[in-house]
């Protein structure tokens, strides 16, 4: 965990009195918003707060990347980019001779399934892997794709920090304290999925950071729901669709995001609606005149019409009862169990809603539709993967109750939050610490059938692999034990100086950053105290 949490939360009650022109009083906080100055116009302490949190978190999630492909998502994700960055072509040829997820289109160009944006946004991460190869000593020819890989996975650090500092901003942005807003983002960051997705290549960080953008663009710009711009919905938008070209399916936070602009009778906010809803509805049909360039039909998304065992992956024959099962209260993909934050964050919704009611429905609706969407698909538990993955988003959106739960908590509430957030640090740390790809892939997982099996228990299975590991006195070979980026590039051979280099060099940005973070904080206590 960040050195600076626990500091937080003992410093800083008053952090942010003079920013937001009132006192934080435990206990007996109005639910009534602060006067934050407009919307353009943030206070410059919380402005640089954003940043340092922002620095902070992605340092602190590079040092625990993976920095390994393992799944077929993730290698889609990571030969696209690749297929972008070289060729300026979304086709994925190269995989066709070793595995291919997909479809291929009308010109026998093999096709990921999911839209370009995801690999888009990677171009900046494979061109610095591309970068290292050029400047830094001690890489073997045969471990120069593991670097790039390397360098791409650590996308997810960033977007899945992003996602952090923009709930934070939203939080500051509500009224909240920087003490409150930094303890609930804290909470976002280490006890639920955004810890364990920002080590890997899937695209839910980068999901989230959309979904909270989106949010921090329509709702609370200075703690009420006040009136929204026409550029405020364009912008909202385009966040919006863009997640529809990251994946498809997202096209269903589009109508949550509406319904919760629509609260309210303000001419402007209703304007606003319309541009939403038009500039969603643009990049939902650009993406079926994708499918019928590439395939002849807007309706085929290029999935593979039998995946696994022979089985039709994306199709919705799950029973309603059996996803809901397995989301609510299965061991393996339980939504409490590995969001624990979340119970809090339920609670706090209400409170929510005396600040922005529109906010307060995108973050109670969200959850629930993604929930009810995900139960019915085939493939609901999100192939191999680590809890609930399709839900991320949406729980990331759910956790903005975080805040009003927090403020003016009480003791026994506080203690709840404490133990909340330690245990949901837990679960996380556990699923991540060793390679969850080798407790899933030898029968744990899934039976003979492809089908999930409803027992499977990784806080049980993982913690045995990892005392395993941690008492074993052989090495793991390269792929199991230790699922870290420095121990699985000492194992493809890169040189240890190398590896040294790179670790200090996210290290020091770490120390750094989370001290500068400190600093501005308890310099802002004492403006605030004089």
């Amino acid at each position: 965990m960040a050195p600076t949490t626990t500091e937080i939360h003992r410093d800083l009650k008053e952090a942010n009195a003079a920013a937001d022109g009132a006192s934080f009083e435990s206990g007996r906080e109005s639910l009534a918003p602060r006067n934050i100055p407009g919307h353009t116009s943030l206070p410059q302490v919380t402005v640089r707060v954003f940043a340092l949190l922002f620095l902070t978190l992605n340092f602190f999630f590079l040092l625990l990347s993976s920095g390994r492909v393992r799944t077929r998502d993730e290698l889609n994700a990571d030969l696209q980019v690749e297929s972008l960055a070289t060729r300026g072509s979304t086709s994925v040829s190269q995989a066709a001779s070793f595995f291919f997820y997909g479809k291929f289109d009308r010109w026998g160009e093999p096709q990921p399934p999911y839209g370009p944006a995801h690999a888009a946004f990677l171009i900046p991460w494979y061109a610095a892997g591309r970068a290292f190869l050029a400047i830094l000593p001690g890489i073997p020819d045969g471990a120069r794709e593991v670097v790039i890989d390397n360098a791409v996975v650590a996308s997810s650090a960033t977007f899945a920090a992003l996602a952090v500092a923009l709930a934070f901003l939203i939080f500051v942005r509500l009224g909240f304290s920087l003490g409150v807003s930094l303890a609930a983002a804290s909470m976002l960051a280490l006890a639920t999925p955004i810890l364990t997705y920002s080590t890997q290549l899937y695209s839910e960080p980068l999901t989230a950071a959309l979904l909270l953008g989106a949010a921090a663009v329509l709702f609370a710009p200075d703690g009420k729901a006040t009136s929204v711009s026409w550029k405020e919905g364009l912008l909202a938008g385009i966040l919006l669709g863009t997640a529809i070209w990251v994946r498809p399916t997202h096209a269903i936070a589009g109508p949550v995001f509406l319904a919760g602009l629509l609260v309210g009778d303000d001419e402007k906010r209703r304007r606003a609606a319309k541009i939403l809803a038009i500039v969603v509805a643009i990049f939902g049909v650009a993406y079926l005149a994708r499918n019928l360039y590439l395939f002849g039909d807007p309706f085929d998304f290029g999935y593979p019409a039998v995946s696994d065992g022979g089985k039709n992956m994306n199709s919705f024959d799950t029973p309603m009862a059996t996803g809901l099962y397995g989301f609510l209260l299965s061991p393996g993909k339980s939504v409490f169990l590995f969001a624990p934050p979340i119970l809090l964050a339920i609670a706090g919704i209400r409170k929510l809603a005396h600040l922005d009611k529109g906010l307060a429905l995108v973050a109670a609706a969200l959850p629930v539709v993604y929930l009810s969407f995900y139960a019915k698909f085939t493939q609901w538990e999100g192939g191999f993967c680590i809890g609930p993955r399709y839900l991320v988003p949406s729980l990331a959106v759910l956790c903005l109750g975080l805040g009003p739960a927090l403020e003016g908590a009480g003791t026994w509430l506080r203690r709840a939050a404490v133990v909340l957030a330690f245990g949901g640090f837990g679960v996380q740390a556990i699923n991540i610490a060793t390679s969850y790809f080798e407790d899933q892939a030898n029968g744990n997982y899934y039976n003979a059938h492809y089908n999930y099996r409803m027992d499977y228990a990784p806080l049980v299975t993982m913690s045995r692999q990892l005392i395993h590991y941690l008492t074993s006195p052989v090495s793991a070979p390269l792929g199991r034990g230790f699922d870290r980026w420095f121990v699985f590039l000492s194992k493809a051979g890169i040189s240890k100086a190398t590896i040294a280099v790179l670790s200090a060099a996210e290290l020091i940005g770490f120390v750094l950053s989370s001290l500068w973070l400190l600093k501005t904080l308890r310099a802002n206590t004492k403006r605030a105290s004089a």
